[in-house]
């Protein structure tokens, strides 16, 4: 069982960490995430160190303890690094285009599709790479994930999106049984 809670988090001199009860707030500059703990877990703030504690030894509450840790090391990376996700599209005239807060995908359908992008979320596309960038790990990978399932890869040829580091398991054709 993994023991990821006892570990310190440290958060960078350049963000704020600040508790309201069972609410975290962590900010930087004008950027400011608050998690809530809903009183699941014990921290303690001590200058730019948060620990975590479990309320008791159950199950639920040790996984808790792990999930909020994690959590608050995330926001931290967000806030001092951000996170970032890539998008390749492969096909013809499949393409990609950013209007303002709106990612327009034309992906072989007789429509385009026009994305919203959320707030906080900065979306560049260069050829046939879109590039996703946020303070918000959650928030990226939930986006990505969402324009990926507009048109999937597929195994035969590879037409579609897909994420740039990952490998699509090709399929021969009918005409391989020959």
């Amino acid at each position: 069982m993994s023991r990821i809670g006892k570990n310190p988090v440290d958060c960078t001199a350049d963000v704020k960490v600040s508790a309201n009860g069972n609410v975290i707030t962590f900010s930087k500059g004008n950027k400011s995430v608050d998690l809530d703990t809903k009183g699941n877990v014990d921290f303690n703030i001590d200058g730019n160190i948060i620990t975590f504690a479990t309320k008791s030894q159950e199950r639920q509450d040790r996984a808790f303890w792990g999930t909020y840790r994690a959590l608050a090391q995330n926001i931290v990376t967000g806030l001092t690094a951000g996170y970032q996700k890539q998008l390749e599209i492969n096909g013809v005239g499949y393409r990609a285009a950013v209007q303002g807060k709106v990612l327009n995908l034309q992906l072989g359908f007789s429509h385009d599709i026009n994305y919203d992008l959320p707030e906080g979320l900065e979306a560049s596309v260069d050829k046939n790479v879109i590039t996703l960038k946020s303070h918000d790990k959650q928030l990226v990978g939930q986006c990505a994930a969402e324009i990926r399932s507009f048109r999937p890869p597929e195994p035969y040829k590879g037409k579609g999106v897909k994420y740039v580091e990952e490998h699509i398991v090709r399929k021969a054709g009918k005409t391989a049984a020959k």
